[in-house]
């Protein structure tokens, strides 16, 4: 029943996600972060591929995240060739090899008429206007691709020690082993991981970047109100994932960002808790992880209520601390000089983690029933990147800086006492350096809380 659910879910975000075109950064700022991505590749090549197409058709089609961040093309089965600028070199018998300008291609697969009943109509590079409608300089098709790598890297094999791809891709690893059989290299090509390069790209936000965030978030704070205003005692954990998941496609999300988490009672204490089967039991919390995409780019929020609409005097206590630990790492914030950190960076000698001062925090405000502080009821780190996913990769041993988006989500989980509290909002630092949280507009105190649940 539960897999019949979710497909009818994936289903309807399929055809929205089909009937309403993703928003996107501008073209040229996609050929910027290529160009980018070129001058990190000492002179190199970089081919990167696409998604391909689901096999079941109720799983709804997503962009391999690092093809989308490089071209905006949301149509699976392509590919794309990056050629780093390069000087003039010498081979070892002593030719001369010119040298090399920036290159970009965008490869398309040939048009299957047949599938195209199924799946709408698609591009490939004799379409007309095809490299204006994809911002490339060049777009041909899929099958010279292996032309494409071999005479590049056959002007001087040396190049070989400069590919980057995917390394779990398996049609990256078809590509590029069948270029160094094409050349004969016995010992065959051993890339070097391009997500190493597009993790520093992307760890940093643009403005346009920032602004589908921004919606993706709106979308999300909706959602959430969605849920927050139809809890009661008697409803199942998942009737209220069901009504999210509804108001974030209402209001232009194409997915969740994740599968939702609906956690009341006892459930409210497990971190990713995922069956939202319990039915929500007066006198409990309900802990709610639910956020969507728009356009590919992730929000990530939560919020924890009381089914019957009012805290107890101990849930309120619990939840004033994980509140004032969410503030108190906000306000300690210092662009380019904190980190995130996480529950391995809490002893005396850190100082520099946002993580340390919600720790910190949290074990110093309250005590358990047995008069321990509350400390280790924080389970797991204060917060993550986010971006096209909602764990984007970022280089968490450095300071965050302008351009960064990420979550502080303190939280507190009592197994004993059957609460469990977290609080998640997604900050950006703008351009002045200061934080600015795009959740600011859902409700954080808990008056405020129980005023929504009224409304």
């Amino acid at each position: 029943m539960r897999l019949r659910i979710l497909a009818v879910v994936l289903s309807i975000g399929f055809v929205c996600a089909v009937a309403h075109a993703l928003e996107s950064v501008p073209k040229a700022e996609y050929r910027q972060r290529r160009v980018a991505l070129a001058n990190k590749l000492d002179g190199g090549v970089a081919v990167v591929f696409a998604a391909e197409e689901p096999v079941l058709d109720f799983m709804p089609y997503r962009q391999d995240e690092d093809f989308y961040y490089l071209t905006g093309w949301n149509e699976p089965g392509a590919a794309l060739v990056i050629i780093g600028p390069g000087p003039e070199t010498k081979t070892r018998l002593g030719d001369v090899v010119p040298e090399h300008a920036y290159r970009e291609i965008l490869f398309l697969p040939a048009r299957n008429l047949v599938m195209e009943k199924y799946t709408g109509t698609k591009m490939d590079a004799a379409t007309a206007d095809v490299a204006a409608s994809t911002g490339f300089d060049t777009v041909m098709p899929m099958t010279a691709l292996p032309e494409v790598m071999t005479k590049f890297l056959g002007e001087d094999r040396r190049r070989a020690q400069s590919v980057w791809s995917q390394l779990d891709s398996p049609q990256a690893k078809a590509s590029v082993d069948f270029s160094a059989a094409s050349l004969g290299i016995g010992t065959g090509i051993d890339p070097h991981d391009v997500r190493t390069l597009t993790m520093v790209l992307r760890s940093v936000k643009s403005p346009a970047e920032i602004e589908l965030l921004r919606k993706a978030s709106d979308a999300s704070i909706a959602s959430q109100l969605a849920g927050i205003r139809a809890i009661k005692p008697g409803v199942r954990e998942r009737t209220i994932a069901g009504i999210e998941i509804a108001k974030m496609l209402e209001e232009g999300s194409e997915r969740p960002s994740y599968a939702p988490i609906v956690g009341s009672g006892a459930n409210s204490t497990t971190l990713h808790y995922a069956d939202n089967s319990a039915t929500m039991k007066a006198g409990d919390v309900v802990v709610i992880d639910a956020a969507g995409e728009y356009s590919m780019y992730a929000s990530d929020i939560t919020r924890t209520m009381p089914v019957d609409g009012k805290f107890t005097a101990r849930q309120r206590e619990i939840y004033d601390i994980v509140l004032g630990a969410q503030r108190a790492a906000a306000a300690a914030f210092v662009a380019g000089k904190s980190k995130l950190g996480g529950v391995n960076q809490r002893g005396p000698e850190v100082t520099d983690t946002l993580d340390k001062v919600a720790y910190d925090y949290i074990n110093t405000h309250g005590k358990d029933l047995h008069g321990e502080p509350l400390g280790k009821y924080f389970l797991h780190g204060l917060g993550h990147s986010v971006g096209i996913n909602v764990h984007d990769p970022m280089d968490y041993s450095k300071p965050l800086d302008k351009g960064n988006v990420f979550t502080i989500e303190p939280g507190i989980y009592i197994p004993e006492e059957g609460i469990g509290v977290r609080i998640e909002d997604v900050f950006y630092v703008d351009q002045q350096g200061k934080l600015v949280d795009l959740i600011a507009k859902l409700p954080h105190e808990a008056a405020d809380i129980e005023a929504a649940m009224k409304h």
